[in-house]
């Protein structure tokens, strides 16, 4: 089994052990408090028959209408019509960001039809644009960690050199210094809980939740789960009622975004450590009494060229492959003839074999990205080539499989 199939797997099993562990978790949390209310729910139904003696199927009759008509929007207490424009803007936009929550669906055969070939097209151009958003947020955090790394070399006194001095050729003090994929993740979770902690102090006092309840909406709003229990600005009158629904579109939007770039990062970072089981289990496995056999015959049939940009560096055997590994800290970053184009957080060189093969998002791609973009603008990279640009997410999964699939040809 190849790496990518041994962390497929991998991946499979732990989503699976993570389900059945918050299963059990969540039904030993809510399961009591399901079982509270029905039985609470048959007294309330008993005592109210016997007190007005109404037929008990006549009034689970009335139930199911109102569930019905519940469906379609119909409250006890006066709600916003859900079908004015203002509601459809408000419908649409839950659909294209994939939030979903629930409260309004159509009704309507043509409103279903028309939903499937909306969403298609909407969901997908709001994808690409979190993803783009996504870029550009590294971007600029690249650009303000770089900012904040000179300022800090001038005020320990050491010289930064100007970008022209570095296009004339000039050592950089700047040169060993990489931004780390870290630092985006520390600042995408510092902004998503700023956003839903001020979002949260917005909805509390207007949709009189507590506090907590505010918080868990952000939540299950940005992450676009939507499960529909608590939704905002659903209500027909507020004080300033134009003003807090720009206000929570904006937290809305803002929220999404940030979560959404957080995910990505952090299912990067959960690949990392995949791979990192993965090679330890690789390890593991390869320690039998024929080990050291097999690897004297791969080392007298296979040819083994040193790097001039690793001088000191040491040689690994990986599946018939020779992988060069530099024990130099200012050596990681080289490119020397098309062999290596990242360094891994550990310190270890990824091959550009491993690099282009790979059809996922890794660590050391991000990393490069943040790298390139901090000093002075994105080097040409090897996708472009084909005219296929790298991309962050999703997004890059699917350039780099087109992208390998037009260097075959």
């Amino acid at each position: 089994m190849n790496e990518d199939n041994a962390r497929f797997c991998l991946l499979a099993g732990l989503i699976l052990v993570y389900l059945l562990c918050g299963a059990a978790i969540f039904s030993a949390l809510e399961h009591p408090f399901e079982l509270r209310a029905r039985r609470l729910w048959k007294q309330q139904l008993d005592n109210f028959t016997q007190r007005y003696r109404v037929n008990l199927g006549a009034l689970h009759t009335l139930l199911r209408q109102y569930e019905e008509a519940n469906g379609a929007g119909i409250r006890v207490d006066a709600l916003r019509p859900r079908w004015d424009f203002s509601g459809a803007f408000y419908f649409v936009g839950t659909v294209v960001s994939t939030i979903g929550f629930g409260m309004t669906t159509p009704a309507t055969i043509a409103g279903k039809i028309f939903l499937i070939f909306y969403g298609l097209i909407g969901c997908a151009a709001t994808i690409l644009f979190f993803n783009l958003f996504l870029e550009r947020i590294i971007t600029m955090l690249a650009y303000i960690m770089r900012w904040c790394h000179e300022r800090r070399l001038r005020c320990a006194g050491v010289g930064v050199v100007s970008s022209r001095e570095e296009s004339s050729g000039e050592e950089d003090s700047l040169e060993g210094w990489k931004p780390s994929v870290y630092y985006v993740m520390l600042i995408l979770g510092v902004a998503s809980v700023v956003i839903a902690c001020s979002a949260s102090t917005l909805y509390s006092p207007m949709e009189n939740w507590s506090y907590v309840d505010s918080l868990y909406f952000c939540f299950v709003a940005f992450s676009t789960i939507g499960f529909g229990d608590l939704v905002s600005s659903q209500r027909q009158q507020y004080e300033s009622q134009e003003a807090y629904r720009l206000g929570n579109c904006i937290f809305i939007l803002m929220g999404v975004c940030c979560i959404y770039s957080l995910f990505n990062v952090i299912s990067i970072i959960i690949k990392q450590t995949l791979t990192w089981i993965v090679g330890k289990l690789k390890n593991h496995n390869r320690v039998h009494p024929l080990a050291h056999l097999r690897q004297k015959r791969l080392k007298r049939n296979t040819v083994q060229p040193m790097s001039s940009h690793c001088p000191a560096g040491r040689h690994r055997y990986m599946d018939g492959s020779v992988e060069t590994v530099c024990d130099s800290e200012t050596d990681a970053g080289a490119v020397a003839d098309g062999v290596y184009v990242g360094r891994r957080l550990s310190g270890e060189m990824i091959s550009v074999n491993e690099f282009m093969v790979s059809n996922k998002v890794s660590l050391a791609l991000l990393q490069k990205q943040l790298s390139e973009t901090a000093h002075q603008g994105p080097r040409q990279s090897y996708s472009h080539q084909n005219g296929f640009s790298g991309g962050v997410g999703a997004l890059a999964i699917m350039n780099n499989r087109l992208q390998e699939t037009s260097v075959d040809r």
